[in-house]
């Protein structure tokens, strides 16, 4: 089966699977209708007992007091391992001590599939990051190849931007963060039209 492609506009595919829940030690099961009306991260991930994987979990879970608790975002990591896995991989590898997210388990890759990161080849997930916004709409995904991990302050403050986005209707420029100029298009469409320049500037975006 190919790749599904672009995911972003569309409806956050449904999903049931086990999972291992970190907080509690405890194995549970997870489904999309657990996320939907809320603000969503599901971040797939090759396998346990790798190398580049555990970093980029520990380095979310480090930052769940923004990414959930500030940002009320949830959290999903997903790979084909176990449940069973899961578990050992949690309890055993440094990084990972004192996790608090719940890891689904997805083996047969078939929900891998429906976000489109499943290598068939390898039977092992792409590295693919997806939020999706209250109304069940995916808004953002990245999708990298297994040797290089991804950066969770720039994932925050992604979050940031298509929250202030969904809530005022403003669109934000490239590199935004909260304090820095928006882009009111939502009423000064006509204004703005080709003078983009006259309201931001590139010393501006780039500060």
């Amino acid at each position: 089966m190919e790749q599904n492609g672009v995911l972003v506009l569309k409806e956050m595919p449904e999903f049931k699977m086990e999972a291992f829940d970190s907080a509690t030690g405890k194995y549970v099961e997870v489904n999309s209708d657990n996320y939907k009306g809320k603000w969503t991260v599901i971040c797939f991930y090759p396998a346990d007992f790798t190398f580049v994987c555990p970093t980029e979990i520990a380095a979310m879970n480090a930052k769940l007091d923004v990414i959930h608790d500030e940002l009320g975002c949830e959290v999903l990591a997903v790979s084909t391992d176990t449940k069973f896995s899961h578990k050992r991989f949690v309890e055993t590898e440094p990084l990972l001590e004192g996790l608090k997210l719940t890891i689904a388990a997805d083996p047969t890759g078939e929900v891998s599939r429906k976000f489109g990161v499943y290598m068939e080849d390898a039977g092992l997930a792409l590295r693919g990051r997806f939020l999706i916004n209250p109304d069940g709409v995916v808004v953002a995904q990245e999708v990298q190849a297994p040797p290089v991990g991804r950066s969770v302050m720039e994932f925050i403050r992604q979050i940031r931007a298509h929250q202030h986005a969904y809530k005022t209707g403003e669109v934000t420029p490239a590199n935004w963060r909260p304090g820095k100029k928006t882009l009111p298009v939502n009423t000064d469409a006509e204004k703005m039209t080709g003078r983009v320049g006259d309201y931001v500037t590139v010393e501006e975006l780039l500060s």
